[in-house]
């Protein structure tokens, strides 16, 4: 059991799902967990790897996995076929829960101590930890193992000062770097990562997840069908629904895009229940599904071979975002910003194709 530890907070926790560092359950990804048990066991082990893929699908979770397989096995020759699932009992994978194992170092979105908010970057200051701490704890030979999470998250500066000790990386020193966006990563920091490829979750796998995760968060898998179809092969994503009422501002924003006439009543009750300042997970939830419904429709053009619609689709796709970044940029009225997207992409429903 690992209740009596105190769990550091991250910018991405969810209440009531534990902490990738803190997370006995992995659904799926059987192909990476395999290659990586082997490679490890061969002693041919990258020194950089590069975790991509959709956000949720447990890439920090399986790199703190490994990271405990390594920790409990240092000897790349005696290690099991598999990589096991972290056991707390142990003294060694509550620490790594808690935070406190001398061997791994956690890099994220530090907290601003001004603001009490989290910041909405990874600054050099954090990597520059990375060189203290591989030079404090270096001379006892030990694996010494530094996840950064994500790592689409660093600045310029701080993106620079990594390739730096990704360039002249010290022996058994492993860098896992989680990647939702990939493409923000600088190209010379792709080049040095050994890239493996995580894809969305099956549905068999995201059942898996949600029955581990659902006692947590009071979801019944009765439910559990429609949540997966529009979890997106994500359990991070899964986990949102449920807890901040996804799945109701989905059917909401559903039922305005497909009626004929604008419901003006229903849209402006839609934006007073998400536009407020405390329901940001809410206001990022229809924006996602907004965007998501948008870009099926630019899909579904795409597939049937219709070009010209695909393209107007696609750029829609793209107004609609630079507009949302502008929002959140100049910090506008959520509210009204609410009811501007939902009625642009109410005409552009109706109409059967963006303006």
């Amino acid at each position: 059991m690992i209740g009596d530890l105190n769990i550091q907070e991250t910018h991405d926790s969810i209440d009531g799902v534990p902490a990738p560092s803190a997370n006995a359950h992995l659904a799926g990804h059987e192909d990476v967990r395999a290659f990586l048990a082997r490679t490890y066991g061969s002693g041919k082990m990258h020194h950089a790897l590069l975790f991509e893929g959709p956000r949720g699908v447990g890439k920090a979770t399986l790199a703190f996995h490994l990271a405990g397989h390594m920790l409990q096995y240092p000897d790349s020759s005696t290690p099991p076929a598999e990589i096991a699932a972290p056991d707390f009992a142990k003294p060694l994978f509550r620490q790594i829960a808690g935070g406190i194992h001398p061997a791994i170092l956690h890099i994220d979105r530090p907290l601003d101590q001004k603001t009490g908010k989290f910041k909405t970057g990874i600054p050099v200051e954090e990597i520059r930890r990375v060189s203290h701490f591989l030079a404090r704890t270096s001379h006892d030979g030990a694996w010494r193992i530094v996840i950064i999470d994500p790592a689409d998250d660093m600045n310029r500066n701080a993106a620079n000062a990594l390739l730096k000790t990704l360039e002249e990386p010290p022996a058994r020193a492993l860098f896992i770097l989680i990647s939702h966006s990939a493409g923000r990563l600088l190209p010379t920091i792709r080049s040095r990562c050994q890239t493996l490829q995580f894809k969305p979750l099956e549905a068999a796998a995201m059942q898996k997840a949600l029955a581990a995760i659902g006692p947590g968060i009071g979801f019944d898998m009765a439910g559990g069908e429609a949540l997966i179809e529009r979890s997106e092969g994500s359990v991070r994503k899964a986990a949102l629904l449920i807890a901040h009422g996804g799945l109701e501002i989905a059917q909401t924003t559903d039922a305005i895009l497909e009626k004929k006439r604008f419901d003006l009543p229903k849209a402006q009750a839609l934006a007073t229940a998400i536009g407020g300042r405390e329901a940001e997970i809410q206001y990022d939830l229809f924006l996602d599904h907004v965007l998501e419904r948008i870009a099926d429709r630019a899909r579904l053009h795409a597939e049937e071979g219709a070009i010209l619609p695909a393209n107007a689709w696609s750029a829609f796709w793209e107004r609609l975002r630079r507009d949302i970044i502008e929002t959140q940029a100049f910090n506008l009225d959520k509210k009204q910003a609410v009811l501007i997207f939902i009625e642009k992409a109410h005409r552009a429903f109706q109409n059967g194709v963006p303006e």
